[in-house]
């Protein structure tokens, strides 16, 4: 039996948005508390990147492209990358 590696929606830093408006996202749509929101946007802001889900692929797809309707930059990886 082959098992389907997990995979991760990235956010990327990217000069354009503010740090308040990727924690609201990140509230907003994943549901996450302010104070979790807060961490992963500080995650994004200081080490330029945040893993904000881990899934199946399509699922994460679905994420990038959300994040994208935003104006985010995101990405899927493989959940060890």
């Amino acid at each position: 039996t082959v098992i389907d590696t997990p995979w991760s929606t990235v956010v990327w830093s990217d000069p354009v948005n503010l740090m308040n408006y990727v924690s609201y996202v990140f509230r907003s749509y994943f549901g996450f508390s302010r104070q979790e929101a807060d961490r992963r946007m500080l995650l994004v802001h200081n080490e330029g990147r945040a893993v904000v889900a881990t899934g199946p692929r399509e699922e994460m797809e679905r994420h990038v492209e959300a994040m994208h309707g935003y104006g985010l930059l995101a990405t899927v990886v493989k959940a060890d990358s």
